[in-house]
Parts: structure tokens; C-alpha cells; sequence
């Protein structure tokens, strides 16, 4: 299900902790829910909760791995492995996932190197694609029964790596080769039900069904209506030709067949009840709402002129209603439903024409009601046809309008009959996007092709997207504005309008940008200071230590992450068990460490990654250097020796002092024989020798 008000409510105030207790619930109730959690997850990551999305991702992945539930567990890294792993572990799981999922098949893992899965494992996107081909080739594995058009049933016989092609031995083709790339197009798996595969491996028990009884088992093994033609070619074989009308006759005639259509065209479905099916339809059809009515008359009424015309009939009661009562956009629905049932009556006061056409309608009112993108552009263009407001209409209804083809129908049509209109509707989307979340939207996906929306004001329509991602106006268009910032799209294509005068703010919009993905943050980043060298920062220094501390610092790390983190979580777990959250204080206390813990791994990393080892052997010792042991003697003949080493072995008090240190950086440099203030006393350095540990 998609994220629940209570949830949506929680978020928009920033209630993170009742939001991890919606989670939580959640999570008992159905972890399979993935458009829930990574709903939530993307949310909170647009709030900047990154950590908090990352933990509750990490809790929902460690229940799908323990219950056994791959193929759900493969779907949540598809969908939000970047929110839930670092970029280099994406590719592992992945595998670990699909090994776990598939294993068991003889052709898993020469399929697996055949598509490519352990090259290019830095390609996630890449990488997704070769999953689904990867896939899609298992649904074709050793014995499979599938169906060709033109070939009819067949069975998998051998699967060739090397020619990477399924052997195929269909009952007039056998051995028909099939390459991988064409299988997908061309093959069709079969289910044990569906009456081509019994009709290959069983074909004596389908031959002494009743004609009936087999047209059930043919009409029910399809997901759509058949023709009489392909029910016939279906049961080639089974029913002679000579026997073929005797056959059809008896079949069709039992209560539970449903023709539809007329003519050549007319097909046939088999109903879930006997004796009653127009019935059913009836009954569902009176208790359903107005909209759902017109939908059940489309798809239903061809079955029966007297059902068409009864529910025809009640939909024009509700239709005369709703044009005198306040919903005219129903109204104009149900006529429109009427005119394709081919049961409208003539001169209605409120068919659509008529109803746009009153000077003292509000077609904005009517229209921006209308559930269905192309009832409403019929309505767009009958405006023109009939009223001479149209223009004028159209600027108001630019605001109300979502759907990105209507839109576009709208802003088209503008274009060519009143371009300073459109003109004047950018300008009004660039300065005040909140009050139309979904055409800027729109005009923000528009940009990404458009070179002339791009260049109107690259500076500020960047900064408008961006800062639209945690507004709430544009909650419900929060994924197709973030998608806008990929490579490709409108934000990375913005830049190549900036000029160098705007870059600054252009970085400083990207790294204050709270709803954007970390990666695309840094990529954005990028790819301005790569345009704009002023732009360009000083590398990070590096930060030296010896190397039993990087040692010391990377088995803190490793305990860290493999042993204290997994503690931790588990130590989650059971406090969450003791009830309720908000009074549960060994829940918040193991929440706090789990805080800590990841801070601290962070930190650690960052550290770990600008560490240089300290290398004392055959240091230079005519000047004091890092890494070196300086002696210094005053006046007075009083003697004390000074170690420089890193930042991680600073001990002032044992005279171990950081290379960062005020001391440090008055005696870096310096030889024997140099002065030295120390302590308010004058110091000389009398000898510099390596340090060693």
C-alpha cells in the first residue's frame, strides 16, 4: 500500500519517532509491502533523515533475509539499495540475492556470466538490466513448457551458452532453435493449468471432457477474451474437424459462456457463476459509485442490448442529478459514457458542448473535474470551438491542470493563438511554482528537452526545483522532480546555461538541497567545479600517523561495523519487544548508541581515507620532520626530548606532540642548533634522530 495518512501526517510534522512506530507496525503486518517502506524511505531522506531512512531499510532487510524472502528482498535493492548500502556493496548483495533465489537451477550460473552480471559491477543501472534478462532466460530453463506463435506448445530441451539459444521441440518443430534476445518476444511460459501444456503432456484426459467442460478449461487458461477461430486452433487435435460444429454448438450453449461483441469480432469468456451472469454484472453494477458505473457499462454493456440499455438508463438519472446539483464534471462524464454506449439521447440540455458553451458556466470548474486526461481535452477543444473567452480560460485552467499531456495540448494550442499568454505562464511558473506544483512539474520535465525553457532562466529554475523537493505542495510529484536531478535530465543540463557569475549560487543551491540523493548531490557538485574551475576546492589534506595507529583505527573500525552495529541492532529488537516505544527507555538508549556507532564509523572512514603512514626509516634528520625525536637543552643545562608524530599518538604530557600542534609547527623545519621558546624559556635544538617505535 502506498505511505498511510497517519504516517504522511507523522512526517509532515517531523514526528520521526512516530514514524519509526508506523514502520515498526508495518513491519509485522506485512513486510512484503515494499511500496510502503520505500515510500517512507524516500521521504525521510527528502527531510534529511538519511540515517534514520538507512536504519529502518537495514531492519526491513535483515526480516526478509531471515524469513527466506529473496525475490522481496531482490525488489528492495532494485528499488532503494542507495538508500540502504554504500555504492560498492550494491553489486554484492545483488548477487548474494539472486544466488540465494536461484542457486538450485543448472543453467543459474551459466546464465548468470552469459548476461554479463560479474562485469561492470559498477554499473548498477547496467546491472539491474542484466538481472531482468538474466531473469527472464530462467523462465526458459530445462523442461519448461512454453507456447510460439505459429508453433504451438513445446518443450525446452537444451539450453546452449555458447550459441546462447534454447532448444525447442515443438510437435511439428523439433529442435527449433531460439536465440536468448528473441525469447522473451517469441516464447510464452505455460502454466500447468493452461490447457496447451495438458494438451502436450495430458492429452487423453482433455479428449474425454464434455464439450463444455473443455471449453471452461480453454476459456479460463487465457487472460483475455477468445474468438471462436482461436479456440479452435487451440483445440486442434483434441476435437476433429469433422466434428468441429457439433462440437461448438453443444459447448457454447452452457449458461456460464459470455459472448461479447458481434460479428467475426465477437469473443468469448467463461463467467465465474452459472446461470447468472448478466445478473451479477447487474448487481454489481447498482451498487457501484457513479464513476465506477461508467466503467462497468464500458467494459460490460456490449454483453447483453437489454443490460446496455438498463444501465444506460440509471446513469442518465444520475447524469441529469449531478448537472442540476454541483458536480457538472460527473455530468459531463456520464454523457460521454452514454455517446459510447451508443444510448445518449439527442438535445440533452447538459451535454458537454452545451454546458462549455453557457456564458454563465465556469469551465475551469466543470473540467478540472473530469477524472479522464482525454474526456477533458475533448472538452479543451470544444472551448475553442464555442466560446471566444477561450484564451482566457485556457490561462486559467494552465493552473489547475496535472496531467503532462493535457498540458501540453493546453500550452500548444496557447502557443500558436496567444504566445505572450504562454510567455507570461513561464514567468508565473519560474517566480511562483507553490501555486501550481503540478504544471511546474511539468514545465521542469519539459526543460529537459526544451533548450529555449532551459536558457529563460537557467540560474532560477534551478533553484526552484531544488527547493520545490521538501516543499509540501509538491509532495505528491516528489519522485519526478528527484528524477529530474539524474544524469541526463534537467538539473545537470541547466548547467551548461550558467554563467560563471552564477555558478557560486548554483553550488550553494545544490549542497543546501535537502531532498536531493547524497549521490546526486556530489555528482551535481561535480560536475560544477569541473565546468567552473573557480568553483574548485583544495583536496583534503592528509593526515599522518604511524602505522600500528592506522592499524589500531582500522580494527576499531572492523569491530564497529562487524560486530558492535549487528549488537546493536539485535539490542533494537528486544527492546522494541518490551512495548511501547515512547516510554521504552532501553529502546531510545539502544537508539542513541545506534546513532553513535554510525557516526563514529563515519568519522573513522573519513579519517582512515586521508591517513598516511608516518615513514621514519631513512628520514632526512638535518631538519626536524614528522617523525622525528627532537632533544632540546636551555641555559641552565636542562634537558627535554620532543616526538612529532600524528594527531591519533598526541600525548602532551609524555611530550608526544601532533604535527598540528602550536610546538609542533615552531620546530617542523628546523636543524640543530635553532632556537626554541618553550614555557617562556629559550630552548636550542641539540640533536634530531628518527623516531622509533
Amino acid at each position: 500500500m502506498a505511505i498511510s495518512r497517519t504516517t504522511q501526517n507523522h512526517l509532515a510534522k517531523g514526528d520521526f519517532e512516530a514514524v519509526e512506530g508506523d514502520w515498526l507496525a508495518h513491519l509485522e503486518e506485512d513486510p512484503a509491502d515494499l511500496d510502503y517502506f520505500v515510500g517512507v524511505a524516500r521521504a525521510l531522506g527528502g527531510t534529511g533523515e538519511d540515517a534514520r531512512a538507512r536504519f529502518l531499510l537495514e531492519m526491513l532487510d535483515e526480516q526478509l533475509r531471515a524469513s527466506g524472502r529473496w525475490a522481496v528482498r531482490l525488489k528492495l535493492l532494485e528499488r532503494a539499495a542507495n538508500l540502504l548500502l554504500d555504492q560498492e556493496a550494491i553489486h554484492p548483495q545483488i548477487l548474494a540475492t539472486l544466488d540465494r533465489l536461484y542457486a538450485d537451477r543448472p543453467i543459474y550460473k551459466g546464465l548468470r556470466e552469459t548476461v554479463g552480471l560479474l562485469r561492470a559491477t559498477h554499473d548498477i543501472p547496467k546491472t539491474w538490466e542484466k538481472v531482468e534478462r538474466l531473469q527472464g532466460l530462467l523462465t526458459f530453463d530445462l523442461g519448461s513448457v512454453v507456447f510460439m506463435q505459429g508453433r504451438g506448445a513445446g518443450r525446452v530441451v537444451e539450453v546452449n551458452l555458447g550459441l546462447e539459444s534454447f532448444k525447442v521441440d515443438f510437435e511439428r518443430f523439433p529442435g527449433l532453435m531460439v536465440g536468448f534476445k528473441a525469447a522473451g518476444k517469441l516464447l510464452q511460459p505455460l502454466q500447468a493449468s493452461h490447457v496447451l501444456r495438458r494438451k502436450l503432456e495430458a492429452p487423453a484426459e482433455l479428449a474425454v471432457l464434455p464439450p463444455a467442460e473443455l471449453l471452461k478449461v480453454t476459456l479460463v487458461s487465457y487472460e483475455r477474451p477468445l474468438t471462436a477461430g482461436e479456440i479452435r486452433e487451440a483445440l486442434a487435435g483434441l476435437v476433429a474437424e469433422k466434428e468441429w460444429t457439433s462440437w461448438w454448438g453443444a459447448a457454447r450453449k452452457h449458461p456460464q459462456v459470455v459472448a461479447s461483441g458481434a460479428g467475426a469480432r465477437q469473443t468469448y469468456t467463461w463467467a465465474e457463476t452459472s446461470g447468472g451472469a448478466l445478473d451479477s454484472v447487474w448487481r454489481a453494477f447498482e451498487k457501484a459509485a457513479p464513476r465506477r458505473k461508467i466503467e462497468l457499462l464500458r467494459r460490460e454493456g456490449a454483453r447483453d442490448a437489454a443490460l446496455r440499455d438498463r444501465m444506460s438508463a440509471d446513469l442518465l438519472r444520475l447524469g441529469e442529478a449531478a448537472a442540476a446539483g454541483k458536480d457538472p464534471a460527473l455530468a459531463y462524464e456520464i454523457w460521454f459514457a452514454l455517446e459510447r454506449a451508443g444510448t445518449a439521447p439527442d438535445g440533452l440540455a447538459w451535454a458537454p458542448d452545451r454546458m462549455l458553451a453557457q456564458p454563465t458556466a465556469d469551465p475551469a470548474r466543470i473540467l478540472s473535474g473530469v477524472e479522464d486526461r482525454l474526456l477533458r481535452e475533448r472538452g479543451y477543444m470544444m472551448l475553442r470551438e464555442h466560446r471566444a473567452d477561450w484564451a482566457a480560460v485556457y490561462r486559467g485552467l494552465l493552473a489547475q491542470e496535472q496531467d503532462p499531456r493535457a498540458l501540453d495540448v493546453l500550452t500548444n494550442t496557447l502557443a500558436h493563438e496567444a504566445p505572450r499568454d504562454v510567455e507570461r505562464f513561464w514567468d508565473t511558473l519560474l517566480t511562483q511554482p507553490h501555486r501550481a506544483p503540478g504544471a511546474f512539474t511539468w514545465m521542469a520535465e519539459r526543460a529537459a528537452e526544451d533548450e529555449s525553457l532551459r536558457a529563460r532562466s537557467p540560474l532560477r529554475l534551478l533553484q526552484q526545483l531544488l527547493g520545490s523537493l521538501t516543499r509540501d505542495e509538491f509532495a505528491p510529484f516528489r519522485l519526478r522532480l528527484l528524477a529530474l536531478a539524474e544524469s541526463g535530465s534537467t538539473v545537470p543540463r541547466l548547467l551548461a546555461h550558467l554563467t560563471p557569475e552564477q555558478a557560486a549560487q548554483a553550488e550553494e543551491a545544490v549542497v543546501r538541497a535537502a531532498g536531493l540523493e547524497p549521490f546526486q548531490r556530489e555528482q551535481l557538485v561535480n560536475a560544477l567545479e569541473l565546468r567552473f574551475r573557480t568553483l574548485r576546492k583544495e583536496t583534503e589534506t592528509a593526515l599522518y600517523a604511524t602505522p600500528e595507529s592506522i592499524a589500531a583505527k582500522r580494527v576499531e573500525l572492523k569491530q564497529i561495523l562487524a560486530v558492535d552495529i549487528p549488537a546493536n541492532r539485535k539490542a533494537i529488537e528486544e527492546a522494541r519487544a518490551m512495548g511501547d516505544l515512547r516510554e521504552n527507555f532501553e529502546y531510545k538508549s539502544a537508539r542513541q548508541r545506534h546513532e553513535y556507532l554510525n557516526a563514529r564509523a563515519t568519522s573513522l572512514n573519513a579519517e582512515l581515507a586521508r591517513a598516511r603512514p608516518i615513514e621514519t626509516t631513512g628520514i632526512d634528520v638535518s631538519e626536524a620532520r614528522i617523525g622525528s625525536r627532537v632533544r632540546l637543552a636551555d641555559g641552565a643545562g636542562e634537558e627535554r626530548t620532543i616526538t612529532i608524530l600524528g594527531p591519533w599518538e598526541s600525548q602532551p604530557e609524555q611530550d608526544v606532540i601532533s604535527y598540528e600542534s602550536d610546538l609542533a609547527k615552531q620546530i617542523l623545519g628546523r636543524g640543530v642548533g635553532a632556537p626554541v621558546a618553550l614555557g617562556g624559556g629559550s630552548w636550542t635544538i641539540r640533536s634530531i634522530e628518527p623516531y622509533a617505535s
